[in-house]
């Protein structure tokens, strides 16, 4: 029974990596745009040249990294909303209320 229990979660938790990797998160910060998957990797920048100023070096960086820590942050919200909907899910019935789920 436990074994069948650990097995069912590892199978519950590649089948929520699978999905993470295939949904996509884009933010923006200015000028740039940043995307990501639910499995946190970066998978395009795009910046609007026409909008930014090109001797600006430091701004544009800080523009990146503050779209990038967006992007990055949508993607983990809907990993931890996943993982409480997977959890709920695993509980017998009801149970998973009680718990604030």
């Amino acid at each position: 029974m436990f074994g069948d229990m650990m097995s069912q979660m590892q199978e519950m938790q590649d089948q929520m990596q699978k999905q993470l990797a295939a949904q996509s998160f884009t933010a923006e910060a200015g000028p740039v745009s940043v995307t990501c998957t639910g499995a946190r990797e970066i998978t395009n920048v795009k910046i609007n040249t026409a909008e930014i100023d090109l001797d600006d070096a430091e701004g544009l960086e800080d523009l990146i990294v503050v779209a990038t820590n967006r992007a990055l942050e949508k993607a983990a919200e809907y990993e931890a909303s996943q993982a409480g909907s997977m959890m709920n899910d695993m509980l017998p019935g009801g149970l998973g209320g009680m718990l604030g789920q």
